[in-house]
């Protein structure tokens, strides 16, 4: 009995310290997305307009109007994609809906080969196989995760996609905007916040992925500065020449 509780305790840590971050959510890729892009793009767009030499008032409208543009555009974007790759999957789930229900002995041979060419013996294999295809649902879940390598109960939402690349955009094209907001005339304290922000951002991306927190941040950071570094040029350039 020792030996069994020490197990069965061995087995319960285990299963409390082993754990995995939600990697299928189908919010955090269009809310990192939207975040970054909307500090990148914004910022770029600032620098590039101050490249002309503009006044403060154009900076404030143009940065406003790069936020609306470009929230809405990733929000419709994120809904369209989504969305399109979620019918997508429900077409495939129906096509393999009606095999299993016209072809359920090939279907279910199927599954049994696929467990052998995984290391199953060929017995048991039939045997899982048949236990697993009783149930038409449950087929179809492993089917699906098998053949198509999805979760059909667990679909990212459109709507979950497009509110939070939506909200993400606009809280990163904002942030750039923001000194010019209170009052700022010079680019460097837009800069300067948009730069910290970039790099926060990155080191919280790196969260969720086996990156360092400063690899990240710096990555982004750099990546970001060099995009607003070269619309800079750009509208310098462009600047002289229309003056």
């Amino acid at each position: 009995m020792a030996v069994l509780d020490n197990v069965a305790a061995t087995h319960s840590a285990h299963r409390d310290n082993h754990t995995h971050r939600d990697v299928n959510g189908g919010w955090l890729r269009p809310a990192v997305f939207g975040a970054m892009d909307g500090l990148v793009s914004n910022l770029a767009l600032l620098t590039g307009v101050a490249g002309g030499d503009v006044s403060s008032r154009t900076m404030v409208i143009t940065g406003l109007a790069g936020l609306a543009a470009g929230a809405f555009s990733m929000a419709v974007g994120e809904y369209t994609s989504v969305a399109s790759q979620r019918e997508l999957v429900l077409a495939e789930l129906d096509v393999e809906r009606r095999e299993l229900r016209r072809h359920p002995v090939d279907e279910q041979e199927e599954l049994a080969e696929l467990y052998v060419s995984r290391g199953v013996e060929p017995a048991l294999a039939r045997e899982v196989a048949r236990q697993l295809s009783r149930d038409p649902e449950q087929a179809l879940e492993i089917h699906a995760r098998e053949e198509l390598g999805i979760d059909p109960s667990d679909l990212p939402s459109p709507m979950t996609a497009a509110l939070a690349s939506f909200g993400s955009f606009a809280l990163g094209a904002l942030l750039p905007l923001l000194p010019f907001l209170l009052g700022a005339t010079a680019l460097w304290p837009a800069v300067l916040l948009a730069l910290l922000g970039l790099f926060a951002c990155g080191a919280v991306v790196a969260r969720v992925t086996a990156r360092s927190w400063w690899f990240s941040g710096l990555r982004q950071l750099l990546l970001g500065g060099a995009a607003a570094g070269v619309t800079y040029l750009l509208g310098l350039a462009f600047g002289t020449a229309v003056g």
